[in-house]
């Protein structure tokens, strides 16, 4: 089986970006990469369901926190046989946002933090009653708020559609988010993480991408 690596981070955090660069460098060291992304829009009815509550187009949907953190595990459900096949078939799997985003922002609503109750009953949910797989390695990428929501801000005005969701555009919610996101790696909530800060390869530091792949590759093949 290959390693399921997750990236997580913030609206604006670099995800894409990042993830795009990991896979380059893993293919360059050998090995055989893919990617998958959550929620799944235009693909999976509970990830568009969600959409929908966030943009306010599905009635007081977005105002349950425990509503909204279904839709999201549902997407995730339904989408376990093609993560598991995945696996079976590449060296490493890399998701953009998986579980942890579900606990992450969902103590953040309800003003939980890591230690909170919605993050053992995400976890309880997602893991233990779904049986989806669990994260080998997990990646938080960690800007300055203040980096992260200017590149948010940037990414709405240059693409035509994509207007930030009620999630996105709340400043207080991203920063409360973040700050649970930062203490479940503290805690290497279900698995062992990275946490990046935005530093390198600009000249501020080395390229945590060499690192990350050395790290990863040490039980392929």
């Amino acid at each position: 089986m290959g390693r399921l690596v997750v990236i997580e981070g913030l609206d604006g955090a670099g995800k894409r970006t990042f993830a795009g660069r990991l896979t380059a460098a893993l293919r360059a060291a050998g090995a055989s990469v893919t990617a998958m992304a959550f929620p799944r829009y235009d693909e999976d009815v509970h990830a568009d369901l969600a959409r929908d509550a966030l943009y306010g187009r599905l009635g007081d949907v977005a105002s349950s926190v425990h509503a909204m953190a279904v839709l999201f595990a549902l997407d995730r459900r339904a989408a376990a046989p093609a993560l598991r096949e995945a696996l079976a078939a590449h060296d490493v799997v890399l998701v953009d946002r998986y579980v942890t985003s579900n606990a992450a922002y969902n103590a953040a609503r309800l003003g939980q933090d890591a230690h909170g109750e919605v993050v053992g009953w995400v976890r309880a949910l997602e893991i233990e009653r779904f049986g989806l797989p669990v994260p080998d390695h997990q990646i938080l990428l960690a800007p300055p708020r203040s980096v992260a929501a200017e590149r948010a801000l940037s990414r709405e005005a240059a693409e035509p559609g994509r207007a930030r969701d009620a999630y996105e555009s709340d400043d207080d919610l991203q920063a409360r988010t973040d700050a649970v996101y930062r203490e479940l790696a503290g805690l290497g909530w279900l698995s062992d993480w990275t946490v990046l800060d935005g530093s390198g390869p600009d000249g501020s530091g080395p390229d945590p991408v060499l690192g990350l792949v050395e790290q990863l590759l040490v039980t392929v093949g």
